[in-house]
């Protein structure tokens, strides 16, 4: 008998199982999963009562919280699809999206509906509007509106896994932002895969630090649900108060960006913080160093593990904890394979291709572009067949990253296609200069990105952030990577910053630097 794999099995599993253990953490209240279950209930029949029906798209602008955790459950009980928004963007990126995705009903948290209330009045198919955790004139409060409805089982909508069960729009450099449809197939396979490499469990209690409309975060709601795990929310960047609930709820595991990692690490050394139970600490896209994997591993004490993946495959599929069969012969070496891209999780094929189609030999050398042939690959861009078929091509996602991969099949992203920086025909890596900089004691943060140049077409350029009372120039920079990088790689002038501009996430928006330098110019700045 085929049994179709649906998302809210995942809940159904820990209400049977893990009932009346505490489920979702959120400041000062703690629900089990039972209450979290008649609290799903609620919505699913206060959505009925908005007439939301299987396919209708609701959406989201909330921080991670108890209202966007049970949002993901509610909605799945009616068919509808999720449709969760980036907190950080304009008003004008979410007329286009809510318009765009064709979003009947929008939940936004009463600190960012200020983000959507200039656009209210050119929203063509949004009707209702219901703000958490506060009221606004013309909306609904949801609380109120939640209390209305009775928790008693709700009867679903019939569905097929391959239904879609989201629609998440990647945030665009250039033009709109793309919707990507990810199937409840998709998500949940993703998620069993996931579980497995990440060694999920029941004794596990996440720290929900990466938001969970994001690529890395998105994820996490499925697999710590179906293993029964305690969820702690976490709806702000704020490294004293998460170290302070790392030890107060005995947290084992955090998904993060590098730079919010380098935060509670900076913030770490300074309270001087210990801990004494066992805690890993997943890191997406491109890691730190192997210097900074060390300290963090040593210095903290907690698990460096490094995964990859994107909006459009679910999201993750690779990890580079060391195998059994690819030991390595010391603590440095054993920190580079952590800092490597790694290899393919189960249930996913991943190979890197050369501009020919062929892969590209085991040699740690020779670049290809990373593609992707899983179940967990998106069905495509929403209203996009375009921009569908440039990404998906002969059955494989082409990821845009460019990597090797060495005898031992672990990759290594050398760089995005567009953060390549190609000078007098020299491809530079822009990830190889940035882990040099990090290595300098005096270098909190550092982004090499391409800036124009008369001779060499471009070259590259270093923002750096000093830590604090630090006395560099670049000429310590200067001398201090030519003991690490070829002449050519040496960024040829720098600029220094506050801070570095970050998405919701964490992760540094080198597009943002990139159009001071070339504004005036066609080229990087538009990539």
């Amino acid at each position: 008998m085929h049994v179709p794999l649906i998302l809210t099995d995942f809940l159904d599993r820990a209400v049977t199982l893990y009932g009346n253990k505490t489920a979702v953490i959120d400041g000062e209240r703690a629900l089990t999963y039972k209450e979290v279950e008649k609290r799903v209930n609620r919505l699913s029949r206060g959505l009925r009562s908005l007439d939301i029906k299987k396919g209708d798209k609701v959406a989201y602008l909330t921080p991670n919280s108890l209202e966007m955790y049970e949002g993901f459950y509610g909605i799945y009980q009616t068919g509808a699809i999720m449709t969760s928004l980036n907190t950080r963007l304009r008003p004008d990126d979410y007329l286009f999206i809510l318009n765009h995705s064709e979003s009947k009903v929008l939940f936004a948290d009463t600190e960012l509906y200020q983000l959507v209330e200039p656009i209210r009045d050119r929203l063509e198919s949004v009707h209702t509007i219901i703000v958490q955790g506060g009221s606004a004139e013309g909306c609904i409060d949801y609380e109120e509106w939640l209390m209305t409805f009775t928790d008693e089982s709700f009867e679903r909508e019939p569905l097929e896994e391959t239904d879609i069960a989201s629609l998440l729009y990647t945030s665009g450099t250039t033009g709109d932002p793309k919707g990507v449809l990810l199937s409840h197939r998709s998500n949940y396979l993703h998620a069993l895969s996931t579980m497995h490499h990440l060694r999920v469990s029941d004794r596990d209690t996440l720290l929900h630090v990466l938001p969970m409309f994001h690529v890395n975060g998105w994820g996490s709601p499925f697999y710590y649900t179906a293993n029964g795990a305690t969820q702690v929310m976490q709806r702000k960047v704020d490294p004293k108060q998460m170290l302070e609930r790392i030890e107060e709820h005995q947290v084992t595991i955090m998904h993060m960006a590098p730079t919010v990692l380098n935060m509670v690490l900076q913030e770490s050394l300074h309270t001087k913080s210990t801990f004494d139970h066992p805690l890993r600490i997943v890191i997406a896209g491109s890691a730190p160093p192997p210097a900074f994997i060390r300290k963090v591993e040593e210095e903290l004490g907690w698990e460096f593990i490094h995964v990859y993946g994107m909006t459009e495959i679910s999201p993750l599929v690779t990890t580079s904890q060391p195998r059994e069969n690819t030991p390595a012969e010391d603590e440095s070496a054993y920190a580079r394979l952590k800092a490597k891209t790694g290899y393919e999780l189960i249930g996913t094929k991943v190979r890197v291709f050369d501009e020919s189609g062929d892969e590209v030999p085991h040699d740690g050398k020779t670049i290809g572009e990373i593609a992707v042939r899983s179940n967990n690959v998106m069905e495509g861009y929403y209203k996009n067949p375009e921009a569908t078929s440039a990404t998906i091509r002969d059955g494989w996602l082409y990821t845009g990253d460019m990597a090797v991969i060495d005898e031992q099949g672990y990759m290594e992203i050398v760089d995005r296609k567009k953060d390549v920086i190609i000078s007098g025909g020299e491809n530079i890596s822009s990830i190889e200069v940035e882990a040099a900089l990090y290595d300098h004691p005096d270098i909190m943060e550092a982004a090499v990105i391409a800036v124009p140049h008369e001779k060499w077409g471009e070259v590259p350029h270093a923002v750096v952030v000093k830590r604090p009372d630090a006395e560099l120039t670049e000429e310590d920079i200067v001398a201090f990577a030519n003991e690490k990088l070829a002449r050519f790689k040496i960024p040829k002038s720098f600029s220094f910053a506050d801070e570095l501009p970050k998405t919701a996430s964490g992760k540094i928006q080198k597009v943002v630097l990139r159009k001071e330098f070339w504004k005036d110019k066609e080229g990087k700045m538009i990539n």
